[in-house]
């Protein structure tokens, strides 16, 4: 009987831990995403959220628009070293390009706001070629760490979600957009 009891009571024991090392889900609301997107102002991207996922991974999920862009000649493009990002066509739409080499680049400042909260270590340049594709709302594009990226056309706006796997944790785990913590 006591070894029974003593066996319950260390099985018991060790339920707290067990549940403790389950991970969580984390929910980002059609109400936060909106909330967020109403204080974009000037800027063109702005973090909802930043989850440690385990296995030192990050993902996060940040709302963006970009208005009208016609581009005459040269495509400027975003390439993220550590980041892969997966876009959620929400509103308008646009021709995105991908791929190629770039001309002209330089790297974003280790420790501007864009580096430390929204999308690691990243460069910008010129496309000298790529891939191109019409983008519209429902469409989703998964851009891999290391691919240039960018817009040569929006006729109106686009506004999509973007959801950075950050494999390398160097965005803020555990960070929500001020405007969710009033």
């Amino acid at each position: 009987m006591l070894n029974r009891m003593m066996c319950l009571a260390t099985m018991l024991a060790l339920v707290p831990i067990a549940a403790a090392a389950q991970p969580t889900a984390t929910d980002v609301t059609k109400t936060e995403i909106e909330a967020v997107y109403e204080t974009l102002g000037q800027s063109i991207d702005k973090q909802i959220k930043v989850v440690d996922i385990g296995k030192d991974t990050n993902v996060a999920v940040g709302i963006l628009e970009r208005g009208a862009l016609a581009s005459e000649g040269e495509v400027g493009a975003i390439v993220h070293h550590d980041v892969t990002e997966v876009y959620y066509i929400l509103e308008g739409g646009g021709t995105l390009v991908t791929g190629g080499p770039l001309s002209n680049m330089r790297e974003f400042p280790a420790d501007s706001g864009a580096v430390k909260e929204l999308i690691g270590p990243s460069g910008q340049g010129t496309f000298q070629s790529g891939v191109s594709r019409e983008v519209s709302v429902g469409d989703v594009v998964v851009i891999p760490a290391g691919v240039p990226h960018g817009f040569s056309d929006i006729p109106d706006r686009v506004k999509y979600l973007s959801i950075r796997v950050d494999p390398d944790q160097t965005l803020p785990a555990g960070y929500v957009n001020p405007e969710l913590t009033k």
